[in-house]
Formats: C-alpha cells, structure tokens, sequence
C-alpha cells in the first residue's frame, strides 16, 4: 500500500456565499436547501428535530455529542407523532455513536432516515456557528451522497430557487387541521405521561407550530386545552369560552403570518381575556399591539 487512504466525502453543505463544506452523511439520502441556524443545547436533540418552529431550517448543533442517548417515540415533540417537522437538515461535529441509554429505542442515524432529515458530520459546528453569529443565518443546501457522487447543478439550482424565509407563512404547513382537546401531563420518572384528571380551568391554545411539551406544561398548571388552527378567528375562539388564550410558538416569518393572525389577537384583546405567547405567538402580540419584528 502506498500513500494514505481516504474515504470521498459523503456529505456537503453549500451556503449562498459559496462556502463549501465537506463531511460524512447521514440520515436521508438526497440534498434539501434551507435557511442555516445554530441550537446550542447540550440535551434534547430528538425534540429540536421535531419542534415545528425549525421548519425550513438546516439545525447546527454546537454540542459535539448528538445521538449518544437514541431516539425514543416519547420524545418527539410535533403533535401528530407521524407528521415531520419540516427541518431540512442537521450539522453536527461528531459521528454518530451507538446509543447507551435505557429509553433508546433507535439509532439516530435510521430515525432520521425515516423522518426524512439529511445530516452531515465532520463538520467544525463552533466556527459554522461563529460565522452565523457574526453574518446572520444564510440560505444553504445540504446533501448526502453514500457513493461521494453529487449532481452538482442540481444542488446549486435547488440553493437558487429556494426563497429563504422571509415573507413565508409556514404555520398553516405546521398548524392542526382541526380542533382537539389536551390533558397530557409531563414525563415522570416511573410513571411516564400523566392524564390531568381535574382541571382548574380552561385554555384555548392557537396551534402556529404548537410543541407537545409546551401542552403538557399547561396541563401541569391545571389547565385543559382546547388546541384551535392557526387560522381560527375571534368567533371560533371565543365560542370554546376560554380562561385564557395562549399563542404557541412556530415557524417562518411573523408578518406573513400576521395577516390574519394580528386581526384576531386584537380582536381578543377586546375581549379582555388573558393572553400570552412564546416565540411567534409572542412576536405576533407585539406586532397586535403596534411593534416591528426584524431579522
């Protein structure tokens, strides 16, 4: 044998710029564009791929170690166990270990297959995340090749036409199709997800990309959830005779979706019911009550 051997690489992510990355591919085979963002959690991994707010997204994970826990059914946080997320893509440091915890159920490299997620490893995520910090989130193109063979045109036509998410409303590809009632409680050790058996009171949630977890904690609270579309109006909301309303967190561009969620925030605030929100459903309140929201 002469010289080093070295595997091609299996994975690539392009950004706008034309910042090319190599690395080893996992997950789904193919290439996918999307808007490039960082997560810094150390934990929860499975949930972040799963939480509706990502959609369009290609996560960066800055922790080294992703997927030495598994994948589960009960951490998954979109609320149709089957549906996906809509991340595009995930870039981690390390390869993938096998898993070493009890709940693990899968590995993760055939759980993302399965949802349909292409990732990329080998990658310095710290300098990636660096360079976001400083420059903003770019549009990039992910893409796995088990052979090493990529299309290229095909790949930098797909960077090209995709929009970015500026101006997207995502939450009506996210939100519920119909009205459903949530008593799960959170997870306890040795007795899993609880039923809330006597509720306080009562809260309609408007679904913009609604996480599980965020459900359960109301549920926590005593409260049951009457869980609505994010396209409900007023009269829809209302007519359930809420305690109070809660505008859940989700995904794309507050001002797209403000065009027919701002019209009803305002209507209830007429009402004088309580209200709060997380993430969008909190950037959609201040744009009810006269702000701006910027990128």
């Amino acid at each position: 044998m002469s010289g080093w051997q070295q595997s091609p690489a299996t994975a690539l992510l392009i950004l706008a710029d034309g910042t090319r990355l190599e690395g080893r591919g996992i997950g789904a085979v193919g290439h996918a564009a999307g808007e490039v963002c960082f997560n810094t959690a150390m934990t929860g991994y499975q949930e972040i791929l799963t939480d509706p707010s990502y959609a369009g997204q290609i996560i960066t994970f800055t922790f080294p170690h992703i997927g030495n826990v598994g994948t589960n059914d009960e951490d998954i946080e979109t609320v149709n166990m089957a549906a996906l997320s809509g991340v595009r893509g995930c870039v981690l440091r390390a390869d993938i270990t096998n898993p070493s915890n009890y709940r693990a159920a899968e590995k993760l490299d055939a759980w993302l297959k399965k949802r349909n997620i292409i990732g990329i490893t080998g990658i310095d995520t710290r300098a990636l995340t660096a360079r976001i910090r400083e420059s903003g989130m770019p549009n990039g193109v992910i893409a796995h090749s088990p052979d090493g063979y990529f299309h290229e045109a095909s790949i930098m036509a797909e960077l090209k036409a995709f929009p970015g998410l500026e101006g997207l409303d995502l939450a009506k590809e996210v939100t519920t199709a119909q009205t459903y009632k949530w008593d799960q409680q959170t997870w306890k050790w040795g007795q899993g997800y609880r039923t809330l058996e006597n509720p306080d009171f009562h809260i309609v949630a408007v679904d913009y990309g609604a996480k599980r977890n965020i459900l359960r904690c109301l549920a926590d609270q005593g409260a049951r959830v009457t869980v609505v579309p994010a396209t409900a109006t007023a009269k829809d909301i209302m007519a359930h005779n809420p305690d109070g309303i809660f505008l859940s967190n989700g995904p794309g561009d507050p001002a797209a979706t403000g065009k027919y969620a701002v019209p009803t925030i305002k209507a209830l605030m007429d009402t004088g019911k309580p209200m709060f929100g997380i993430c969008l459903g909190h950037q959609l309140l201040g744009l009810a009550v006269g702000g701006k929201t910027s990128k």
